[in-house]
């Protein structure tokens, strides 16, 4: 079976168990596993040219906002989280931000923090509204309509507010992990270490779009947004050993790289950066033995979430070679890049093992099928995700 008929068989078999594919049961909406699986949509759709493949991606974002962009069921609140009449609310469904979607309601207001149970319960995640904001940009550049993409920028100025916050008796702000479903409150008061990182680069992402769309309003100018997360960004240590933050830098990289060739974005300075962050992680986490454990002490997605941001590496690669102009230090970034060949091979091993019908018994991923089916997906055919245009 080919790539793209694994890719149709997995999203089939997703769309069954979320909801998304029939009335019979209730939806199942997760933020995250939506994003990638909008994305995943989007590229059945360019692979095989079948318009089925668009209008699922349009009826997921639409379940997403109708679902998420809404008070829970065992909530004794109502209605669109932005608190946005019924109407108005269709039409901005963004502009309150967008739950997460866990299995249990948010903490209350004087509950005390249990970090086990905080996994579990609802609320909003910065970095999973970057990851919708992405999904939203891909639409809008995919199928031509905008006007995802002015929800993207909706939700990310709505993010943007709700999460930073200035550091007392000093002139410098930050931003909390975890907000409340109607982002009055922290849940977690601690910053994500790249949530800044992929508010800047998704940001950036959202204006480029922009700049082709006549009916953007002035508000939704991100140049606030952009220059307080740059600020944020200085000085801050993107290195991690964990597959999936390793693979989330590689692909903010990638997007640093379009971003330099499409939108004369000067940030050569900050894609070096982030290379040397990702293959110092990479080299860590190679020095463990944790991808020949049995598959019960593994967790898929974040493994897979490292093979798709390697597989940039050979994408920039040739745009910077396609590009020498938008690349003063080309051949320093090109060796940074050469430098990750010895881990490459990870990508197929990776891939390989979740495919094997065996280790997918295993309770690591049924446990969490959703999201490991669906970045599976987004590793057999990640372009649908990872290209910008």
């Amino acid at each position: 079976m080919n790539n793209s008929l694994k890719i149709q068989k997995i999203m089939a078999e997703y769309s069954d168990r979320t909801g998304l594919a029939t009335d019979s049961h209730a939806a199942k909406r997760y933020l995250w596993t939506d994003a990638f699986a909008v994305c995943n949509f989007l590229e059945l759709f360019q692979q095989t040219g079948e318009e089925q493949y668009k209008q699922k991606a349009f009826a997921l974002v639409d379940q997403v906002h109708a679902v998420l962009g809404r008070h829970r069921d065992d909530d004794s609140r109502t209605g669109w989280i932005s608190g946005l009449a019924e109407e108005k609310g269709k039409l901005h469904p963004t502009v309150g931000g967008l739950r997460i979607g866990k299995k249990f309601n948010e903490r209350q207001s004087g509950e005390p923090y249990n970090e086990r149970l905080e996994w579990d319960q609802d609320g909003q995640y910065f970095h999973y509204l970057t990851k919708w904001m992405h999904a939203l940009n891909r639409v809008a550049v995919v199928s031509g309509n905008l006007q995802y993409n002015r929800w993207a920028m909706e939700l990310a100025r709505t993010a943007h507010a709700g999460f930073t916050y200035e550091v007392p008796a000093s002139q410098s702000k930050k931003m909390y992990w975890k907000m409340s479903i109607d982002l009055s409150r922290p849940l977690v008061s601690s910053m994500g270490q790249h949530d800044a990182l992929d508010g800047l680069i998704t940001y950036l992402q959202l204006m480029a779009t922009a700049v082709d769309d006549p009916e953007m309003a002035a508000e939704l100018n991100l140049g606030r947004e952009i220059s307080e997360t740059m600020k944020i960004c200085e000085d801050m240590n993107w290195f991690t050993d964990d597959p999936l933050g390793i693979g989330g830098l590689l692909t903010d990289a990638f997007k640093v790289t379009q971003l330099i060739v499409h939108s004369n974005v000067q940030f050569t300075d900050l894609l070096s950066t982030l290379l040397h962050s990702a293959q110092t992680g990479v080299e860590t986490f190679s020095l463990t033995d944790t991808l020949n454990y049995p598959a019960q002490y593994r967790l898929a997605f974040r493994e897979l979430g490292l093979a798709i941001g390697l597989q940039t590496v050979e994408k920039m690669t040739q745009l910077i070679q396609q590009h020498p102009e938008h690349f003063p230090e080309q051949q320093s970034l090109l060796s940074q890049l050469t430098d990750f060949s010895p881990h490459l091979s990870l990508i197929k091993k990776i891939e390989t093992f979740w495919l094997t019908a065996r280790n997918q018994q295993s309770s690591t991923w049924t446990e969490h099928i959703d999201i490991n089916s669906v970045m599976l997906a987004t590793n057999l055919g990640p372009d649908g995700y990872l290209l910008l245009r």
